[in-house]
């Protein structure tokens, strides 16, 4: 089995709801997501998938998605006030944990037709959370 990984760095906020400790506050990280892809040949060109086409299909719609946003659960109690102070947000139907993001962005790169087979989420650099298909 061949496999590659492309890494995504980005900075975003996000506090958990249902939680008791200090990611319950609005807190934020410098993550990294490394994104895996196998296959079991090689295309023509002797790739598992071209770097440029992981970036396409991950990167840049990691960023574009959650680079430097503030991440909350679509109930959190905070969003009116955010709304009414003008400021931006993204919300999730889950909470914004480090394996929610891991799946999540597992599922956009599989929608895409990506052969991708585990997005391992680092919120610090000591924790990981890894949704993968093996």
């Amino acid at each position: 089995m061949f496999r590659v990984t492309e890494e995504v760095r980005f900075c975003y906020g996000h506090r958990l709801l249902d939680y008791e400790g200090p990611c319950a506050r609005i807190h934020g990280h410098n993550a990294r997501v490394a994104i895996e892809l196998s296959a079991p040949t090689l295309d023509r060109k002797g790739f598992v998938a071209d770097f440029f086409d992981i970036e396409k299909a991950g990167k840049d719609w990691i960023l574009a998605q959650f680079d430097h946003r503030l991440i909350l659960r679509e109930d959190d109690p905070v969003i009116p006030f955010l709304k009414q102070a003008g400021e931006a947000f993204v919300t999730l139907p889950v909470n914004p944990s480090a394996e929610n993001f891991a799946k999540l962005i597992f599922d956009h790169l599989r929608a895409h037709g990506a052969p991708v087979t585990a997005v391992s989420f680092y919120e610090t650099d000591t924790a990981v959370a890894t949704y993968e298909d093996r």
